[in-house]
């Protein structure tokens, strides 16, 4: 039986352990918190990244190592690497963790994104602010995610808080100034490409965020064109090439005026494509475990509608999804926390005047109609 070595014990590696499963391949995970919530369904290796000889361990143990999370040490994967096959390889986590090579990769691929500048000091924020001009968003190179480690300038005093803010972390992580969009919606197109080449992906799927975090997508995304299709899954093919990656990714985008703009891209299995789950014949987490052990990949079309409703910080009443036709729900077992990812809920449907019915009845049972309420229009 091939087992699969995971970095990170977070949910989704949970999420990847349960669709191993079935197909005959154990899960061993590997984490530095003893309740890292994969450990309830997954064997839990505990340890540090810099542990050099419990990794040893780990490697001589797997088939193949993969990743939970994009922050997992580069120098880790490059080690590990030399151990065992690791998929996507440290390269690709390398790119992903760093948003200037991220943003630089996209320009190389042909796929364009909003104005940026490297920062490193007072002095570079403030040319920086010169040529892109305001409003523009400061962020870390590294390290962040879900709305962390951002701050948004609005007019040229914003530039001491946002230094105040940020600065320290120049000289550790890198900073990058980002002009602002104003985009017509966000969208997310979530790929997989397996160790001989082959490539597939899913509809593209909209998604609202606040704060940040993901709280709503729907899948496939309603109002998306074939052309704009076309172009996204034809943008994730070539950066997915250009790296040689294997597995699942998903590429973060704005569109404005009918045109695509390179956001981040997220080297793993992720938050919009969990809808993959009950709405594909083939799941996202499925198919990374296909592609990292190549095996071949499975079909990525969808059943019909879906919406994915996100719980950050705790968990609702599951009754009100769970009395709706095709609704399913998603406990990560993890303990409540502020602006921590719990769990979520998938609603399906075979069409788009359905699903709006379906989620309009859930968004009111669990009192969420703000939430639903953009889904509810946009399918109306």
């Amino acid at each position: 039986m091939p087992c699969l070595g995971v970095l990170g014990g977070g949910q989704l590696a949970r999420m990847l352990a349960i669709a191993a499963a079935p197909l005959g391949v154990r899960t061993l995970v590997v984490d530095g918190a003893d309740d890292a919530c994969a450990g309830q369904v997954a064997e839990l290796v505990v340890a540090d990244w810099n542990d050099e000889a419990a990794l040893a361990e780990f490697a001589r143990r797997v088939d193949v190592v993969t990743f939970d999370f994009e922050n997992v040490p580069a120098a880790t994967a490059e080690k590990l690497a030399a151990l065992v096959d690791v998929f996507p390889n440290p390269r690709a986590l390398a790119i992903a963790q760093d948003r200037l090579a991220e943003k630089t990769l996209f320009r190389e691929s042909g796929l364009n994104t909003p104005e940026f500048e490297p920062v490193d000091t007072r002095d570079d924020l403030i040319r920086a602010v010169e040529r892109i001009g305001l409003p523009a968003v400061l962020k870390t190179r590294r390290l962040g995610y879900d709305g962390k480690g951002q701050f948004r300038l609005k007019e040229p005093a914003d530039i001491d808080a946002a230094w105040a803010a940020l600065g320290e972390a120049a000289a550790r992580v890198g900073l990058i100034l980002e002009a602002f969009v104003p985009f017509d919606r966000e969208v997310s197109v979530v790929a997989v490409r397996g160790r001989d080449g082959s490539f597939r992906s899913w509809p593209l799927t909209r998604n609202w965020h606040v704060d940040g975090v993901l709280s709503l997508s729907l899948a496939p995304a309603p109002g998306s064109t074939d052309e704009l299709e076309r172009a996204a899954n034809a943008h994730a093919r070539t950066i997915a090439e250009k790296m040689d990656y294997v597995g699942v990714f998903a590429l973060e985008l704005f569109v404005r005026d009918g045109e695509l703009l390179g956001n981040e891209m997220a080297p793993r299995v992720h938050n919009s494509g969990h809808w993959t789950i009950e709405g594909a014949h083939t799941s996202q987490f499925e198919n990374h475990v296909r592609a990292v052990l190549g095996m071949p990949l499975g079909d990525t079309g969808v059943r019909g509608c879906s919406a994915m409703l996100n719980w950050i910080g705790d968990m609702p009443d599951p009754a009100p999804v769970l009395s709706v036709v095709d609704g399913h729900w998603h406990d990560y077992g993890k303990e409540a926390r502020p602006g921590r990812k719990v769990g979520h809920a998938t609603i399906c449907a075979p069409d788009a005047g359905t699903l709006r019915t379906r989620l309009a009845e859930a968004g009111q049972g669990l009192g969420r109609e703000a939430q639903v309420a953009p889904a509810i229009e946009t399918l109306a």
